[in-house]
């Protein structure tokens, strides 16, 4: 491994962001960058701040009255500062634009044109910055004739597939269920860090900015990836098989006596394996699970077999087993398991800001670089805490015109 040097310019130093964008999929963008060493100025609505401020409980203190630092709102925004401005007010429009134009990368997410009205659309501010990369987040994309639609991660999943396929087999009764995090604005977040880190790369070479146009439903579609592909190649429509895969089996849930595990059978060689450890030569032997194709077939008559072996010993028992006979398995753990997991621990996944006297939880970026450590600068932000800073910094505005703007309102 090579050595890290010491005092090393962060990944993304110098690289301005202004962040329009609230929720989750731009703010996730926004901090991945700020990960990396952006300057992120989050732009919030004097007086209420980003809506996932307020979703809760919890929050960060249950006893106080101040619900700006929501669970939430704490796992997608550290690295950040919070500048309050109203930009529906004029001022607060010329503000925006006075910080666009010393910015790099603006993200935003509201709806097609919703920017346009208060002259902070793409083409308005290319105008005065043409090396802004601007990138827009929303449910349906630019165009088509959705664009003007609103598009919420949930319903998203559904418009886009992901729930059709997820939860338990129809023969079993099973109904369409969304995945427990919003993953298709997590994906959406991360398309859009990519795409800016692309942007920037083009900028490097040509000297210009550019628009990026992304959206919801195209990511879900997107990340249906092997399941989109088994639809397009057959003509079949993918169906629902709970904790199994469509494409390989044994490769899903078993209950054991005291939980559950994860069989990850991946060839057929890790498949015999299975079946010395579980003592069933009779399933290893039978021509219908010879073959993953065939498993694949069988997997009605397979599933059942492995089933009632699982259920007669531990997790713990099967897991040690597997594991000795290399065999791809892990426990199916909770969130409170998988924070405590060694791995996870070793990895350093969590860590915790020490801020006036509060500490506050993190879960770490995954990303691990040879040549620089991330440096998680700022936590969370309290609502306008980097206002006054910002404005006279960058802006080089005075106290007095400081304070006649927070006066009439434009900021907080």
């Amino acid at each position: 491994m090579s050595e890290k040097p010491q005092n090393t310019p962060a990944l993304l130093q110098d690289i301005k962001v202004l962040d329009l964008s609230r929720i989750l999929a731009g703010p996730w963008a926004s901090q991945v960058l700020a990960d990396f060493g952006a300057t992120v100025w989050k732009i919030e609505k004097p007086n209420a701040g980003d809506d996932t401020r307020h979703w809760g409980p919890p929050y960060l203190d249950e006893k106080s009255k101040e619900e700006s630092l929501s669970a939430y709102f704490i796992a997608t925004n550290r690295g950040k500062h919070s500048v309050c401005i109203d930009f529906t007010q004029k001022k607060g429009q010329s503000l925006i634009m006075e910080l666009a134009k010393k910015a790099d990368v603006l993200i935003e997410n509201f709806k097609v044109d919703g920017l346009k009205n208060y002259g902070l659309d793409y083409q308005s501010l290319y105008e005065i910055n043409p090396r802004l990369i601007y990138c827009s987040i929303t449910g349906f994309g630019q165009n088509g004739p959705k664009a003007s639609e609103a598009g919420y991660d949930a319903m998203i999943q559904a418009t886009g597939g992901l729930m059709s396929i997820t939860g338990e087999s129809e023969k079993i009764g099973g109904k369409p269920q969304k995945v427990g995090v919003a993953v298709t604005d997590l994906m959406t977040g991360m398309y859009a860090a990519t795409g800016i880190l692309a942007a920037l790369n083009y900028r490097n070479l040509t000297g210009l900015g550019q628009h990026i146009d992304l959206s919801l439903l195209d990511t879900q579609i997107a990340m249906l990836a092997n399941q989109g592909m088994n639809y397009l190649v057959s003509g079949k429509v993918p169906q629902r098989h709970g904790n199994g895969h469509p494409n390989i089996v044994p490769y899903q849930t078993f209950s054991c006596s005291d939980g559950d595990i994860l069989l990850a059978v991946g060839n057929d060689k890790q498949f015999k394996k299975t079946c010395e450890v579980l003592q069933r030569d009779d399933l290893a032997n039978d021509e219908r699970f010879q073959t993953n194709k065939a498993r694949v077939i069988h997997r009605n008559i397979l599933v059942p077999a492995l089933a009632e072996t699982f259920i007669t010993q531990s997790c713990e028992y099967w897991l040690k087993l597997l594991k000795q006979a290399g065999v791809p398995c892990g426990p199916v753990n909770n969130i409170q398991q998988a924070m405590i997991d060694p791995q996870v621990q070793y990895r350093n996944m969590l860590f915790e800001f020490k801020n006036n006297n509060q500490i506050i939880p993190q879960i770490a970026n995954p990303l691990k670089f040879s040549k620089q450590e991330l440096s998680y600068q700022m936590p969370p932000p309290v609502l306008g805490s980097s206002t006054e800073e910002i404005l006279s910094q960058e802006l080089e505005l005075s106290e007095a015109e400081i304070n006649e703007l927070r006066g009439k309102g434009v900021i907080g």
